[in-house]
């Protein structure tokens, strides 16, 4: 007997009647196990299918840009601008200016090889921001200047050839040409975090500023090229005549390919375990995520960026010659009092996929033929750029093993003065961020609620489009196929199952609660009730106990006769989810694009139901429903009023700030980030995209997400707008109460009430 009743036990207690109907127009819905995990399962799915077709994509994309050369000529200067934008390459540079570091206890000159003299330097950036490396001198007059970028968790002295490791910038001095080697922020861990806080993660150093910067449009990679770029304008300064090139392995071989990519003054090329296929970006570090990469630009589109100048890259993977030459890393477990960091991991890529990706560059360029591109060969070494430097074949001189000196620099410090400088950056843009958010909201109108309406109809567009991610709209060979089936039976009202189509293995799925006794043609208001992270439709409706936070608040409105449904929306299931996210970005996706057309095909449901009001269909979510309250109605005009309850706060800081206790920076939840959000949408400009519907928040004077003056502050903007500018202020609410992290559910239902037209029964 106790088998037979587990077997139809389902979720919320209640079991499930084999010869169960469903609702009318609907077919019964059959799918069992999981469906929350079915659910992020579907959205992998449909991402590795864009992954997959994302380079045949690209070719067409291109193909027009590379039919003749005033095509090309027309189209490389708005993909350099736009590669530019992705990367965050947008903030100017101060003059060039190179300075030798030292003191008189540490001369600048830190050593002096086969007549090389390399020295201690730093070189001018942004303001507030520099470089410092070493710079190494050849004996005789340069040749051809060469910046050396080294991998992240390499130290300019290793390619200096003043310790162990790749001396490739002391062979290029050597042969004659002038190096700068810039340090990179590396992979460790030590200073991320707050030690007047006492809080640590074991995010990456590059994780780390890629967290805090990634929100205001700026990534990691491209604070390195900035630095890169400086040091162009630098070698130019000096002397205009000498060719320069830019030579990278590892991250370098990164920094170098966007930066040839960027700048014409860079003559030559070269990345060196780093060019391949990104479609699998996803799964190396989070601080190599871009977004919206891989629509328009794989690695090869990039190299063809350089051309007609030279690049070369090293097709070395998995090959024995080379075993090892490919930089390896993974996450690591956190480490005792620390938070997790994002998963990703860098390992050798097949030879063949390399190759293949060098295949397409050659496709690419040979549809430039008009430009008389020289083709490069592959396979070839450091030799091969010095001589494409010097226009003709050095002579080579071989040279013993470096003796290695005693370092006089001290590059653990010079490293933290340049990670010190980006955390700087990145908190000065959030700080400085709500005069540019100002600036961007000024061609809406808010003379009228109706012109305020018309003019933003713009900024939700963007919103969806840069912000968020838009997804196409579901084609007419996918139609809603509404399945359902019944789930609770109580005494005012029934609960039943639904899923709806959205996508090719991507669905929408729910909870409807019907009130008992409704009428022939009675139309009747929704709440949509949302769930938060790991959450689930039950715990909203559950009808048998008030469950922890929700408080079961969907099933109270469906007992005051509301119409109530209450989706499942795709976080859960912790980095399975999150994950789905660095699949998005790349190519211009997020999580809440997929919620938002789940969300719109329940809309487009529900309007068809005989006792729903259309007009009437509003949303209130709590945490992560908080979240979505935020940015689901802000583009779907369709929910009529929206209640954002644990959430609502000032959304940029708690993503940016390193002195918030609760900050963002300091938990494991790298599916916040938002590229460039801090520019243009905090929470009172996405609120701005609701009014003039109603719009309330919700907050417990305990709850963690955030302090009571920082929600009161950003409600102040989205207060002022509504009475101050729009006259409406009947229609905005924050209700502070006693408690924490939960529904409330008392101004909130007469916030309800009152705008759905609404007496309780």
């Amino acid at each position: 007997m106790r088998l037979i009743v587990c077997l139809l036990c389902v979720l919320g207690g209640f079991a499930r009647d084999i010869s169960a109907q469903p609702l009318p127009n609907t077919k019964l819905l059959t799918t069992d196990g999981d469906l929350a995990k079915l659910m992020v399962d579907g959205i992998h799915k449909y991402l590795d299918r864009e992954l997959e077709a994302a380079p045949a994509k690209r070719w067409k994309l291109w193909e027009e840009a590379f039919k003749n050369t005033d095509a090309l000529t027309k189209a490389i200067p708005a993909k350099r601008e736009r590669l530019k934008q992705i990367l965050g390459v947008v903030d100017p540079r101060v003059p060039s200016k190179l300075e030798y570091v030292g003191g008189p206890d540490r001369p600048s000159l830190v050593a002096e090889v086969d007549g090389c003299r390399i020295h201690a330097v730093r070189w001018a950036v942004l303001n507030g921001v520099d470089a410092e490396g070493l710079l190494i001198e050849p004996k005789d007059k340069p040749k051809a200047n060469v910046v050396a970028v080294p991998h992240a968790d390499q130290h300019p002295e290793q390619v200096a050839g003043l310790t162990s490791g790749d001396d490739f910038g002391l062979r290029l001095a050597r042969h004659g040409c002038r190096v700068l080697i810039p340090t990179l922020i590396n992979r460790d861990d030590e200073y991320s975090g707050n030690a007047r806080l006492k809080k640590w993660t074991n995010d990456t150093h590059r994780e780390w500023i890629h967290r805090m910067c990634y929100e205001m449009g700026r990534t990691v990679p491209g604070f390195e090229v900035q630095k890169v770029l400086a040091a162009v304008e630098w070698f130019e300064k000096q002397d205009a005549k000498l060719k320069i090139g830019v030579i990278g392995y590892g991250d370098g071989g990164m920094i170098a390919l966007y930066a040839g990519a960027l700048d014409e003054r860079i003559a030559v090329t070269q990345s060196s375990a780093y060019f391949g296929p990104r479609e699998k970006l996803w799964e190396e570090p989070i601080d190599r995520n871009v977004w919206d990469r891989l629509p328009e630009f794989g690695d090869a589109e990039i190299a063809a960026m350089i051309g007609p100048r030279e690049f070369i890259f090293e097709p070395l993977a998995d090959d024995e010659e080379r075993k090892g030459f490919w930089p390896t890393w993974k996450t690591s477990t956190a480490k005792p009092g620390r938070t997790g960091t994002a998963p990703g991991f860098l390992a050798a890529v097949r030879q063949e996929a390399v190759v293949a990706e060098g295949a397409r560059f050659d496709a690419l360029l040979n549809r430039k033929s008009a430009l008389k591109v020289q083709q490069t060969d592959r396979g070839i070494r450091w030799e091969q750029f010095c001589d494409r430097l010097a226009g003709e074949p050095l002579e080579w001189v071989k040279y013993g093993a470096p003796e290695f000196r005693p370092i006089v620099t001290d590059p653990v410090a010079r490293h933290k003065r340049q990670f010190d400088q980006l955390a700087a950056l990145s908190q000065n843009l959030w700080r400085h961020s709500e005069p540019v958010r100002r600036e961007f909201w000024k061609k809406a109108d808010a003379s009228s609620p109706e012109k305020w309406e018309q003019s933003c109809e713009w900024y939700r567009d963007y919103f969806h489009e840069e912000a968020i991610g838009k997804l196409p709209e579901p084609t007419p060979t996918v139609p809603l196929n509404p399945r359902t089936r019944p789930i609770y039976d109580e005494p005012k009202w029934t609960g039943h199952e639904v899923m709806l189509d959205v996508f090719p293995d991507v669905f929408a799925y729910g909870i409807l609660l019907l009130p008992k006794g409704m009428k022939p043609g009675e139309r009747r208001p929704v709440v949509v009730c949302q769930h938060g992270l790991s959450g689930r439709p039950t715990d909203v409706c559950n009808p048998k106990e008030r469950t922890k936070f929700y408080n079961s608040f969907g099933a109270q409105l469906a007992d005051r006769g509301y119409i109530v449904f209450a989706p499942q929306n795709p976080y859960i299931f912790e980095d399975h989810f999150r994950q789905i996210l660095r699949k998005a970005n790349p190519l211009k996706l997020s999580l809440f694009s997929f919620i938002i057309r789940q969300h719109q095909r329940i809309l487009d449901w529900l309007e068809t139901q005989p006792n729903v009001d259309p007009k009437r269909i509003a949303f209130y979510g709590l945490s992560y429903g908080g979240k979505t309250a935020m940015r689901v109605p802000a583009v779907e005009k369709r929910y009529c009023l929206s209640i954002c309850s644990g959430d609502f706060n000032e959304w940029i800081g708690k993503i940016v700030s390193t002195e918030l206790p609760m900050s963002y920076m300091f938990t494991r939840e790298y599916d916040m980030l938002e590229f460039n959000l801090g520019h243009t949408f905090n929470y009172a400009e996405m609120a701005n995209l609701i009014a003039p519907r109603p719009f309330m928040v919700e907050r417990g004077h305990d709850d963690g997400v955030g302090t009571d003056e920082m929600i009161a502050y950003e409600y102040a903007k989205v207060r002022y707008l509504y009475e101050n500018k729009l006259k409406i202020g009947d229609r905005t609410e924050l209700e502070f109460f006693v408690g924490g992290h939960e529904i409330h559910g008392k101004g909130t239902f007469a916030f309800l009430d009152k705008h759905l037209k609404w007496l309780p029964k």
